[in-house]
């Protein structure tokens, strides 16, 4: 990810007398002017301290009162700044500029860099992306970011429920009120019996966002989740973990129909349930386990959401996955491009109230539904592309 370029002009100096008139020189720690690029982010923080600040446009607008200020913009120009440092006895108010220039090369509206790859066990690990015996976790870190940045379009499975990938571009993602900001794509499909409720292959992965507040380029700064259609659903467990277990050689191997090992993966998790992820016939030469992991458990946590597979069949041969209404990866069709957009608005804490972030630096896709749906398999969500949009597509 490209790095800030601050160029500080000039550095200021304070003069403050004393009560035995002496005149030490005090460091603000902000300079006259800055130039930096437009979604760039300018960390400031003044050294001197009160008991309260106030960061302002030139018209009075309040940006901040925090002591700490992260600018930000979309747009180039000159911006007037102005800090009051709130304080009985030594109040203090500065105005500074800083310049925002456009960028020396055109930001690109695809994802650049992936942070993390997590899978969840699932019957397209090892496979989307191709594991190769002896690789490490760095080896398959890279492959996921040659098979998801600019438009490479290969698909990327994340298993089972839980199973995540952090992912970022070479700028910060703006949050434009009201508008979408960026988007997702996966492999989702309509099936074509022309219900009224959509439906087909849809696996609904949860997306979280994280501001970099720190300014270190690194996602370790605090997760909010999008709250999509199901985050207020009754049947939506927030909090909800799970822990997969790696095949017991000794597990007694059992077939049922197209079920060739139905005691395979077993799992537990934070409501007291157990269960198993068969493997089926399609994928009976793949290790469902991620191969580059030596440990003999994998734990997720995160919000699951209701099952979403009905089988149409009555006897476990025809499930449709159907659709949710919005706020989820791999949820509908690449060409509902409104129904793969996400608003960074969304955005809630915790304790489920909504955060307001100025953009985001890192997003994160798990999927959120545990759920195994006979031959077809566990749902596991699926991603090719995203994509910020507010950028000019350059295809």
């Amino acid at each position: 990810m490209k790095k800030n370029r601050l160029i500080p002009l000039l550095g200021i100096g304070l003069t403050l007398a004393s009560c035995a008139d002496q005149t030490p020189t005090v460091n603000l720690g902000i300079d006259d002017t800055y130039y930096i690029y437009r979604m760039q982010k300018l960390a400031l923080s003044p050294a001197l301290t009160g008991q309260s600040y106030r960061w302002m446009t030139a018209d009075g607008e309040v940006l901040s009162t925090g002591r700490d200020y992260i600018f930000l913009v979309e747009n180039p120009g000159v911006y007037h700044l102005t800090l009051e440092i709130i304080d009985d006895e030594t109040p203090f108010q500065y105005d500074f500029t800083v310049i925002v220039m456009p960028e020396e090369i055109a930001y690109s509206p695809y994802l650049s860099k992936v942070y993390d790859y997590h899978p969840a066990p699932g019957q397209f690990v090892n496979q989307m992306p191709e594991y190769r015996p002896g690789e490490s976790y760095d080896d398959m870190l890279a492959r996921v970011e040659e098979s998801l940045c600019e438009t490479n379009d290969v698909l990327v499975t994340l298993g089972g429920f839980g199973g995540y990938i952090t992912f970022g571009f070479d700028h910060t993602v703006i949050n434009r009120p009201g508008e979408y900001d960026f988007m997702i794509l996966g492999n989702s499909f309509y099936e074509p019996t022309g219900q009224d409720r959509k439906g087909g292959s849809a696996e609904p992965g949860a997306v979280m966002v994280s501001y970099d507040t720190n300014c270190n380029g690194v996602p370790d700064d605090e997760w909010y989740e999008l709250a999509g259609s199901e985050y207020n659903n009754r049947e939506t467990i927030h909090n909800y973990s799970i822990t997969y277990h790696r095949p017991d050689p000794d597990r007694e191997i059992i077939s049922q129909g197209n079920l060739i090992d139905i005691n395979y993966i077993t799992w537990s998790d934070s409501e007291g349930q157990t269960g198993t992820m068969p493997k089926n016939s399609f994928h009976r030469t793949n290790d469902y386990f991620p191969g580059w992991v030596s440990d003999e458990t994998l734990s997720f946590k995160g919000t699951r959401i209701p099952d979403n597979g009905i089988d149409l069949s009555g006897y476990g041969g025809y499930y449709v996955l159907y659709c949710y209404g919005h706020g989820y990866a791999d949820n509908h069709p690449n060409e509902d491009a409104d129904l793969n957009s996400f608003d960074i608005s969304w955005a809630v804490d915790k304790d489920g109230m909504p955060v307001a972030l100025p953009g985001v630096d890192f997003i994160r896709v798990y999927t959120a539904i545990n759920q195994y749906c006979g031959w077809e398999g566990e749902t596991s969500t699926e991603i090719c592309r995203a994509q910020d949009l507010h950028i000019s597509n350059q295809k």
